[in-house]
Parts: structure tokens; C-alpha cells; sequence
């Protein structure tokens, strides 16, 4: 099966897209836009999926940097993300006529991520939606059914190449970082469902220049998401999520909307 989702989503707040920025007192406004194809896939018999996640963002960003106010807007896309996921237990592939009599219960998979580094990156200039570097993200999850609800858990961790062009030609790296997510999802009839989504992410200190910045992350982050299809291949999803600080980290709020087309099955 083939699917095809394009989102969109606001959030205001301390939104810094990369935590070695020395800006104090940040202030945000993001509006992020998203396009996604998955395909289904069968791997030696295996359920799995390959997606590719192509952002685009449009942004005003203020605060404090060395003490001077200064304000800017950025618009243009994010980097890209391709990845490619297997559940090794539980979950074999099936053709849609089987689907049917599936019955989930404990399933276990993994995950990897790339993110590549080709969205819009000015080497001078502090806020980009680029990265300017690859980022590679291993995840492993669990999900087990009882009854109309699942309970999923994830965790895992993002890995960061060297950025050679940070700010001026300065050297950044950044320590990894880890993630690990909880989903407690409720299935209603009609094919509604609804999720609550916790989330907490550790680690991530930048090294500038060989020297450590007081940047690691710390932060918390809560979510509520609803799906509703529409028609048999159509659905909407919707969602609100909150990010909570606890030394560094995004500190904002959100909302965002999102389009789900399915086609190709059997």
C-alpha cells in the first residue's frame, strides 16, 4: 500500500531549531508545512514501511543575543527525512484480504532514520531550517493491544555529524541524543481513533571550538492527536502538543492538521 499525508502546524514559543545558539529570551512564531509519501513493504516476509518526509517552514524569530535585541524571519524547507522500519515480532506482512482476520497483540520493531542536510542553511546567519549536517536516528519500539486500547513505547537516539560552517566558519559537533516516547491509543468504531503522547528527550550538549556549551537538552513533550476518516481511502488527523523545558529544549505550543490519502491495496 502507498500513502500520501500533507500537514500543516503553528507553534509559538522558544522554538530554537539548534541548541547551540546563544539566544536568550526567544520568542517564536512557525508556521510548518510537511509532505510525506510511505510505502508498505514487505522485508523477507516482515511488515515495514519506507518514508520520506520533505518540511518547508516560514518563521519569525526574536530575543537577546549578547545582550542586543534583534529580530528575523526565515522561509524556505527543512531538511529532508527517509526512513526505513521493520517489526521483526509480531507483525508479519500481509496482503489486505489478510489484514482482515489480523489480530495485533505484543509487536516489537526498529527504525532508522536519515536526515539530510539540504535545507535552507546561510553559514553566517544564526536561525536556519537547515542543519548544515547529516543526523542518523536508530529507534526501537513496542506495542502491545488490549482490547480497544494499544500501548506503544518507543525510545532511541539521534546521532550528529560535524557541522564545519556554524555561524562564521566555526566548528560544531553535538553529543547524542536520547528519546524515548510513550502513546496510550484508543480505537472507537468507524475506524476513529484517539491518542494521548508523552515524550521526553536527554542529551544533545554542543561542542563549539572544541569547547562544551551549557546547552544540553532536558525537555518534555505532551501531545493529544484524533484521526477521522472521511471516506474509505481519505482520513483527517488532528493534534495539540506542548513542549516543556527543564534545563534546555524547545518550550512552545502547537497545533496542526494533517491530510492522509491511501491507495494500492488488494
Amino acid at each position: 500500500m502507498n500513502f500520501l499525508f500533507l500537514g500543516y502546524g503553528y507553534a509559538k514559543g522558544n522554538i530554537l531549531l539548534d541548541p547551540a545558539i546563544p539566544i536568550e529570551d526567544l520568542d517564536s512564531r512557525l508556521h510548518s508545512f510537511a509532505g510525506a509519501y510511505v510505502r508498505a513493504i514487505d522485508v523477507f516476509g516482515l511488515s515495514g514501511k519506507f518514508d520520506v518526509i520533505v518540511p518547508f517552514a516560514a518563521g519569525d524569530w526574536s530575543g537577546l543575543l549578547e545582550g542586543q535585541a534583534g529580530s528575523t524571519s526565515r522561509t524556505g524547507f527543512g531538511d529532508p527525512r527517509l526512513r526505513l522500519s521493520v517489526n521483526f515480532y509480531g507483525a508479519p506482512a500481509l496482503e489486505a484480504s489478510e489484514f482482515r482476520s489480523y489480530s495485533q497483540n505484543l509487536t516489537a520493531g526498529a527504525s532508522l532514520q536519515v536526515i539530510a542536510p539540504l535545507g535552507l542553511y546561510y553559514p553566517e546567519k544564526l536561525i536556519n531550517l537547515g542543519s548544515n549536517r547529516w543526523t542518523i536516528r536508530p529507534q526501537f519500539g513496542i506495542a502491545n493491544r488490549f482490547g480497544q486500547w494499544i500501548i506503544e513505547a518507543y525510545t532511541g537516539f539521534w546521532f550528529f555529524t560535524r557541522n564545519p560552517d556554524f555561524y562564521g566558519g566555526n566548528l560544531l559537533q553535538q553529543r547524542p541524543l536520547w528519546t524515548t516516547k510513550i502513546h496510550l491509543v484508543r480505537s472507537f468504531s468507524k475506524g476513529i481513533w484517539a491518542s494521548a503522547d508523552l515524550g521526553y528527550g536527554y542529551g544533545g550538549r554542543s561542542v563549539v571550538e572544541g569547547v562544551d556549551r551549557d546547552t544540553r537538552i532536558s525537555t518534555f513533550r505532551f501531545g493529544l492527536t484524533l484521526s477521522v476518516p472521511l471516506a474509505p481511502q481519505h482520513s483527517i488527523k488532528i493534534y495539540v502538543v506542548s513542549g516543556k523545558r527543564v534545563e534546555r529544549g524547545a518550550d512552545f505550543d502547537g497545533v496542526g492538521i494533517g491530510y492522509l490519502f491511501h491507495w494500492g491495496s488488494k
